[in-house]
């Protein structure tokens, strides 16, 4: 039986590659010791998506392990060795503001845990590929220079502009304000493309928008749609906080996500990074989304638009996938914003 190790194994996408690779007849080695409850309180606890995992799936083991303690992942790959398949690290401190509080803390997690899995990747299973969960902000605020113009209810670009479509890969990193949280990342995202081109490991980067769905334990700190919807049904109320509540986010369903992994998985190369969102197909504004939620729900949400944004936010951001399609054409997204808002709706009831 081939074997997957998934780090944040009771996160949003760490759970969905669970489920997805155990449907495929994987073994699943689950790593995640609820560190999002630390980060965020009670309501980020994922302990009760442990319990649903460890049900669902007879071939899926959870450690409670810290990607930090090297000792202990050490003693993971040396017992399933050449047995591992793939791994999939999904494991982070996911919050901007988090991570400007406690900069060893969000260092350590991001950027000496990846290391680490690295370093055991290339020890223990060097032919397995290494699947990075990266993030858009190692592009920093750059996007908010482009030719952003304000519509009634979002901010957009022309169809002219050579951007529309969104973000490409080689879209520059450098010179912007990246958040605490974007900079140990961004170290994560070039070490894992270090060991794929300088090492010779199959590793990609999959640079996430807004990633989504009903496994997600939204907080006030991390987690946009799955959080303003959590809210919007249960408090009535939402803060957008700084541009207006415009600023323009694309959505993908972790589901069509870890498809996307799946695709590299059965044909993966060295040292690829791809960007990974909704693209043109799924976008919303915050003001877009919480209209939607509005007109399904039937409720009124009571809106305060805080002036100031988050350091680093992005004003617009849209992933351009047109090179992961032109890598992968098989892949194909099941889910657009209103299909993921009506199952996160649905999920709350």
């Amino acid at each position: 039986m081939s074997l997957a190790i998934v780090t944040g194994s009771t996160g949003l996408v760490g759970s969905e590659a669970v489920n997805f690779f155990h449907d495929k007849g994987f073994e699943v080695i689950g790593i995640d010791n609820n560190l999002r409850k630390f980060f965020f309180g009670k309501n980020g606890s994922t302990s009760w998506l442990k319990t649903q995992l460890l049900k669902r799936n007879k071939n899926f083991t959870n450690y409670n392990l810290d990607i930090r303690n090297m000792d202990g992942l050490n003693k993971i790959f040396k017992r399933y060795s050449k047995r591992i398949s793939v791994i999939i690290h999904c494991a982070a401190q996911p919050s901007h503001d988090y991570g400007k509080k406690f900069p060893f803390l969000d260092f350590s997690v991001n950027a000496t845990g990846t290391l680490n899995l690295l370093e055991l990747t290339k020890k223990y299973s060097p032919t397995a590929p290494f699947i990075f969960m990266s993030t858009n902000k190692v592009y920093g605020d750059n996007p908010n220079r482009l030719n952003i113009y304000e519509k009634s209810t979002r901010w957009e670009l022309k169809k002219s502009d050579k951007n529309y479509k969104g973000i490409k890969e080689n879209f520059s990193i450098d010179n912007a304000t990246h958040s605490f949280f974007g900079v140990s990342k961004t170290y994560a995202d070039l070490i894992v493309q270090e060991y794929g081109k300088n090492v010779g490991l199959k590793t990609v980067c999959f640079r996430g928008g807004c990633i989504t769905g009903p496994n997600h334990s939204g907080a006030t700190l991390h987690g946009f749609l799955s959080y303003l919807v959590k809210a919007s049904l249960h408090q009535k109320k939402y803060n957008l906080i700084g541009y207006k509540g415009k600023q323009v986010r694309d959505n993908l369903h972790s589901y069509d996500l870890v498809n996307s992994f799946w695709e590299f998985y059965k044909k993966p190369k060295n040292g690829e990074v791809y960007n990974m969102g909704g693209g043109r197909y799924s976008n919303c504004s915050i003001i877009e989304a919480l209209d939607y939620v509005e007109k399904i729900s039937k409720v009124r949400i009571k809106r305060k638009i805080l002036k100031i944004p988050r350091v680093g936010d992005h004003i617009w951001y849209i992933s351009d996938t047109t090179k992961f399609k032109k890598h992968y054409p098989k892949w194909k997204q099941k889910y657009n914003t209103k299909k993921i808002i009506e199952e996160l709706i649905e999920n709350q009831k």
